[in-house]
């Protein structure tokens, strides 16, 4: 198949006038429009701008489906079905903190899901339960720890090869724990952490490369004492998810933290669903989510990130577009397959028309 459009934007540039051949769901070749000779095969799609599919690396459940109450192969495809109508051909289906027991049937649920030929999970992300307890948001204390190596080893064998991240506190967390999670190479987020400034670069130091949700649930910035925002502004290794939601974080803070960071920060919907079972009952209020009281998720699609990132936050369309693909792919370890249009990467499409509004996925 080759499709043609007027504009396509690889991550890197914005070409006009070009195509894409793929084959067996990979990009074999860009070439330009005029170059297509007697092709039976051409999806001409018209004046819209194709580009790389986005990438939600943190939401809970969908259409009524938490993950971490119904974990089962048909919740994973509601979220994927979600996903997609916001422009995210991949994500990574979260649990929050829990128990093992309930961790462990969120990665059955995975496998299942891909052993019936499911597409779009690149893993699974497990936020918790070695949290610090001050800064555990919505998450419940009760099953916040600070894992022994044992208890490391339990849940990363259960989880190989299907946990891809897991976000933890890194002053609440021995650095072998931390050496042995990456060993099973799981990306270590830093996230829901009271840090200082001091603890946060030095866990950045030693090979934690990725932050969760800016501002949110960390240690602030503050004149005397930097805290992990201070760290993550200022460790230039470092990427970081926020939630541009406007409840999250105010979008003037977003346009702030967009001047110091640049490239190292993405975009995530870190959203949830309605219900009324288990212990994080989400509920919807305006165009948040609320659970015992407290702010617990957004109803964020990646395309409403998009679009309030470029109508609020004032990022430009190219920026914006990386902000929600090829970032999160960074985030990943994965930018040579998808979060960009190159050869040899993963042919997974949004289609937005000439306003910037969602036409469909391709994938």
């Amino acid at each position: 198949m080759i499709y043609k459009a007027e504009s396509i934007f690889t991550g890197y540039e914005m070409l006009h006038d070009h195509a894409l051949a793929i084959e067996d769901g990979i990009i074999k070749r860009i070439l330009p429009a005029a170059e297509i000779k007697n092709e039976n095969n051409v999806n001409d799609l018209g004046n819209i701008l194709l580009a790389p599919s986005f990438i939600d690396i943190q939401l809970y459940g969908a259409h009524n489906r938490l993950l971490s109450v119904f974990p089962d192969a048909e919740t994973v495809r509601e979220i994927v079905r979600y996903c997609a109508t916001g422009g995210a051909s991949w994500c990574l289906p979260t649990v929050a903190s829990n128990t093992y027991e309930v961790i462990f049937k969120c990665i059955e649920a995975v496998k299942d899901y891909w052993s019936q030929a499911g597409k779009g999970v690149i893993g699974l992300h497990v936020e918790g339960p070695w949290l610090n307890p001050i800064k555990r948001g919505a998450h419940r204390e009760e099953w916040i720890f600070s894992p022994t190596i044992e208890q490391a080893i339990e849940l990363l064998e259960y989880g190989k090869g299907v946990i891809k991240m897991i976000t933890l506190a890194p002053e609440c967390v021995s650095k072998e724990v931390i050496r042995l999670v990456q060993s099973y190479d799981v990306i270590v987020s830093a996230g829901h952490s009271n840090a200082t400034y001091k603890q946060g670069m030095e866990a950045f130091d030693e090979g934690i490369h990725n932050a969760t949700h800016l501002f949110n649930a960390m240690s602030s910035l503050q004149h005397r004492s930097p805290g992990l925002v201070g760290a993550i502004f200022n460790h230039q290794k470092v990427l970081c998810s926020l939630v541009p939601d406007g409840h999250h974080v105010d979008f003037t803070a977003i346009k702030i933290a967009k001047k110091i960071m640049g490239n190292r920060l993405f975009a995530i919907t870190d959203s949830v669903t309605e219900t009324n079972v288990g212990y994080y009952q989400h509920h919807l209020e305006g165009d948040k989510y609320i659970s015992n009281g407290i702010l617990s998720g957004s109803a964020l699609s990646m395309y409403k990130a998009f679009y309030n990132l470029i109508n609020h936050c004032d990022i430009n369309l190219e920026e914006a577009l990386r902000m929600c693909s090829t970032y999160p792919a960074m985030a990943l370890q994965m930018e040579d397959q998808i979060g960009v249009i190159k050869e040899n990467a993963k042919a997974s499409f949004i289609v937005l028309d000439r306003d910037l509004r969602f036409v469909e996925t391709i994938s």
